[in-house]
């Protein structure tokens, strides 16, 4: 640490001379390298060009980096070593997380807790005071313990859940880059990057450190994470300045990597902003609302409650004739109807709502997480819970995306060329000119490589569509370094999903230059008009010609197959760089059918979507034939359905497109934009959007950007994994299905807890605010309270917030979100189990004493004790009859439900040690055998009542 300290100080002095002037800091020069790292990070995030001239441009800077372009650089252990302790990591630092005391701190700032922590206070001074210690510590002892049971309880599951969503955090972080080391090709994470490697970066690719740029194509870079500009930065030899945290929107490039961690541009501006919290989802926003409107609602009958005790209190003593006179009995009852009304607000408050939704969608994420899906946000969850429309990409979300050359037409002749044996003999019966056109094609028009891996192993790397077209001219028997080696790629037009099309300009022997073209067969053969006939001469493309061709593509495509098409150009003998690679005038050399299997279980899992009332929806670059073939197979397109191309989708205004979605399954040859557009339609036509992103590099942030709902990533670059809401690691479409099924459930569980809640909350008031009308007392003292509203907000929150999903959520219809949650079904359950638990207080205050044979001084005490303990023991059996807001059988699956269960026991637990040993503290008396018995039975009831209940029908909504 001191070594790399000292040249880091020594650096910056020196890193402000000119560079001319650099002198180098001895300890670097030990170490074998000829620049610090302060200056190597001057350069790039300066953009300077005066000092990476002085210091020999890029192929210099290699040099002193002690690496090379070639080989990149050693995978040593020692040398590593050295190289990390000079330049440092590629880490960013992290701000500590938050200790367990932090959290409990916070719990503690709740303004009713503070107000209970001062009735408390003044509870022990006066009772002290008046009897002496420690009898009259009792009362304030017990809120004090109460209030720090609540406090530990809150912090304890806050600090649960902070852990749980940085343990999500570091999943979403795992980023894997393509570096050559000691001459190898291979994948590394970006934590494991220094300064000398040499990256490999793509369309779509975050740039992982600051760089350099060595070699590429038509790269344009998006800074906008770091300038806020949205205009693509172009970068070349002549502007070669890589930085990272921004990502490659075009082109494809080679990057010496400078700087690395928080000596980069990207980590000085992380260090400087601390790190925000999540955003409210809607959900959580909703409930909000609703606690507020509790809140106040519970305020007032605290108000009244405690004017009416006190008007009690005042009447008795203006009927002794004794106002002007207070004792400290008299006080402490004062207190006492504080300290209620203070814990009726506690109660009232449903604090629990936000809890029971950030619990129950963290226990989802975690849950999902172990299901294969990363979810990104919590919104997400709450937005797959209401999906009626998925809009998913065909190409690795609903097919495997690992492509293989399966057919081809070559100079007239289509055969199945499908593995090594097929291959070469369809290659021995056409024009060896031909062959060699076509190889040449294969090979120099390509965003892919063949490399030499560990083991001497020969590797494809590149996108699934590059990967298979390698193969297959393997497979005929080319070999990639030699065809790359007689010629020279001078300028090339990445593909993307707007051109449809990829192209070249090669220069050959002689300074012969010439320009390769695939893509979408429709669009490359229209730009063609001649081909290569079955002599392997060229020849005029005539309507015959055309038309067999065109006829190739729809067979192929009949049996889904992704068709594209290949052409070359002859350009003649001057070629200017500025100038745009050809657009028409091709000749085709031939067309390629590219076969995507249909994933495992997609019919299946689209089923499922149906039945649940979500629209699956096909988007892709695909030919209407293919598209149309492939939603077939998966289940999509349906007889009535309507497949449409993205040209002629574009063409209809927005009426027209209104009519049209209802029955759109299937968009071909489509755009990013047609996405964006389709999904903006859908939103308007108040339908709960999913879109999912497959290997599109350009779809994902164009429809993050827009207002889509949810956006969902499969195996697509870091830029679309970056713009997802939820990732699906395992790539497969049958996932997306378990996101629902769990979205639905987060909602479903928030509705029980809501229903559970607001009972308690009924009773509760209602209870303490009639007794103190009627009788000028409240039953439930402050300690009381306070128990049952851990029962009620915590303790509920965990235990039904947190029920796993069943398969029969999926039969549903979605679940709104712009409708009322709180819905018929939940007020006739809260209503009518209100009603039961009111009727049995009721009774047990006017008639308790009578039906218990109560008498004698401690009659009111142990009446109250039991009016606490049935109130308790209907709440433990309605959180049961919660399970299910409908069906009848609540019981299954409980057993499966540890949380649950462990929840129930440690109430049932707890609420026995209140009554048999804490008396003196919560105001309670030991109950006998046939009290208890009678408490648990009375609460059982409720059950039968609850199950009676679900039998009366009423509207959904």
């Amino acid at each position: 640490m001191y070594l790399i300290s000292l040249t880091r100080r020594y650096c910056v002095l020196t890193g402000l001379k000119l560079s001319s002037e650099y002198t180098l800091p001895e300890e670097v020069r030990k170490a074998g390298f000829e620049i610090c790292p302060d200056e190597l990070g001057s350069i790039v995030e300066g953009h300077d060009l005066k000092k990476l001239k002085i210091h020999g441009g890029t192929e210099g800077l290699t040099e002193k980096l002690s690496t090379s372009i070639a080989s990149g650089i050693s995978t040593s252990e020692d040398l590593l070593s050295v190289r990390k302790e000079i330049y440092g990591i590629n880490q960013f630092t992290e701000s500590p997380s938050r200790g367990f005391w932090l959290f409990v701190w916070e719990a503690l700032q709740d303004t009713t807790l503070m107000i209970l922590a001062a009735c408390a206070f003044v509870s022990l001074i006066v009772g002290i005071l008046m009897e002496g210690w420690p009898i009259g510590a009792h009362d304030g002892l017990g809120i004090v313990a109460s209030i720090l049971l609540v406090v530990f309880v809150t912090a304890t599951s806050d600090y649960r859940q902070s852990l749980q969503f940085k343990d999500l955090d570091a999943e979403k972080k795992k980023i894997v880059v393509q570096v050559t080391r000691d001459k190898l090709r291979q994948k590394i994470s970006i934590y494991d990057l220094l300064p000398g490697d040499v990256v490999h970066l793509g369309i779509g690719d975050q740039i992982p450190a600051d760089g350099l740029f060595i070699s590429g194509f038509s790269v344009l870079i998006n800074e906008s994470s770091l300038t806020g500009e949205s205009e693509p930065v172009s970068v070349s030899v002549e502007h070669p300045f890589l930085l990272s945290g921004t990502k490659v929107q075009d082109g494809s490039c080679k990057m010496l990597v400078t700087t690395v961690g928080m000596r980069t541009q990207w980590g000085k501006l992380m260090a400087t902003l601390s790190e925000g919290g999540d955003d409210e989802t809607p959900l959580q926003v909703k409930l909000n609302g609703v606690a507020t409107i509790i809140g106040k609602i519970g305020l007032f009958f605290a108000v009244i409650t405690f004017a009416v005790l006190v008007q009690g209190l005042a009447n008795q003593k203006r009927l002794d004739n004794s106002h002007w006179i207070w004792t400290a009995d008299e006080l402490m009852a004062m207190l006492e109807y504080f300290a209620v009304a203070v814990t009726i607000v506690v109660v009232a408050v449903p604090e629990g709502l936000p809890l029971a939704v950030t619990l129950s969608l963290a226990f989802a994420m975690k849950k999902m997480m172990n299901d294969k899906a990363l979810v990104r946000n919590l919104a997400a969850c709450e937005t797959m819970g209401s999906a009626t429309t998925i809009c998913s990409d065909k190409t690795g979300t609903l097919t495997t995306n690992h492509m293989t050359v399966v057919k081809a037409c070559i100079c007239e002749q289509a055969k199945e060329v499908n593995g090594p044996d097929a291959a070469m003999k369809f290659a021995s019966g056409i024009p060896e000119s031909a062959v060699k056109l076509l190889l040449q094609s294969i090979f120099t028009n390509t965003g892919g490589e063949i490399v030499v891996g560990k083991g001497n192993k020969t590797e494809i790397l590149g996108t699934p569509t590059e990967t298979a077209l390698l193969e297959f001219g393997l497979s005929l028997g080319g070999d990639f370094q030699e065809v790359r080696q007689a010629s020279n790629v001078v300028k090339v037009e990445p593909f993307n999903s707007t051109k449809k099309r990829m192209g070249v300009v090669i220069e050959l022997p002689e300074r012969h230059f010439r320009a390769h073209c695939k893509g979408a067969s429709e669009i490359v053969l229209d730009s063609c008009d001649k081909y290569i006939n079955k002599d392997g001469e060229v020849v005029p493309l005539d309507e015959k010609s055309t038309s067999h061709l065109k006829n190739i593509i729809e067979e192929f495509a009949s049996e889904a197959l992704r068709t594209l098409c290949l052409a070359y150009f002859e350009i003649g003998d001057e070629f200017s760089l500025e100038a745009p690679i050809p657009s028409g005038g091709y000749t085709c050399i031939g067309i390629v059918g590219i076969k995507d299997p249909v994933r495992p279980g997609v019919k299946e899992s689209v089923a499922i979507c149906k039945s649940a009332g979500i629209t699956v929806r096909m988007v892709t670059g695909d030919n209407l034939t293919t598209a149309k073939a492939i939603a077939r197979e998966c289940g999509i397109l349906t007889d009535d359905g309507i497949a449409i191309e993205g040209p002629e989708f574009r063409e209809k205004s927005d009426e027209e497109l209104l009519k049209l979605i209802p029955k759109l399954q299937v968009m071909a040859r489509s755009s990013p934009m047609d996405k964006h557009t389709l999904v903006r339609l859908l939103r308007t036509m108040f339908q709960e959007v999913v879109a999912v992103t497959g290997d599109g590099t350009n779809d994902a942030p164009a429809l993050h950007e827009a207002d889509i709902g949810l956006a969902m990533g499969i195996s697509g670059t870091e830029v679309a994994k970056e713009s997802a809401d939820v990732i699906i690691l395992d790539d497969n479409f049958s996932t997306i299905v378990t996101v629902a099924k769990w979205g639905r459930s987060v909602y479903i569980n928030i509705q029980k807890f809501v229903q559970f809640q607001l009972t308690v909350n009924v009773v509760a008031l209602i209870v303490n605010f009639l007794s103190a009308c009627l009788t000028g007392n409240a039953p439930l003292t402050a300690v009381q309270l306070l128990w049952v509203n851990m029962i009620m907000d915590t303790l509920g929150a965990l235990a039904l917030a947190t029920e796993p999903p069943q398969d029969d959520l999926m039969k549903r219809s979605p679940v709104g979100r712009k409708g009322n949650f709180i819905s018929n079904v939940m007020w006739r359950n809260i209503l009518g189990q209100s009603l039961y638990q009111l009727v049995i207080i009721w009774c047990l205050q006017t008639k308790g004493k009578t039906m218990f044979g109560l008498d004698g001084p401690d009659s009111d005490l142990t009446l109250n004790t039991l009016i606490f303990n049935i109130f308790v023991f209907c709440q433990v059996f309605n959180e049961i009859s919660s399970r299910e807001m409908e069906k009848i059988d609540v019981f299954k699956g409980i057993l499966k439900n540890y949380v649950f269960v462990a929840v129930l026991t440690c109430t049932v637990v707890f609420q026995v040690i209140i009554i048999e040993l804490l008396g003196t503290f919560a105001d309670t008396t030991p109950l006998n055998l046939g009290q208890w018995l009678v408490s648990i039975i009375l609460g059982f009831l409720g059950m039968p009542v609850a199950a009676a209940l679900k039998m009366i029908p009423v509207g959904s909504h």
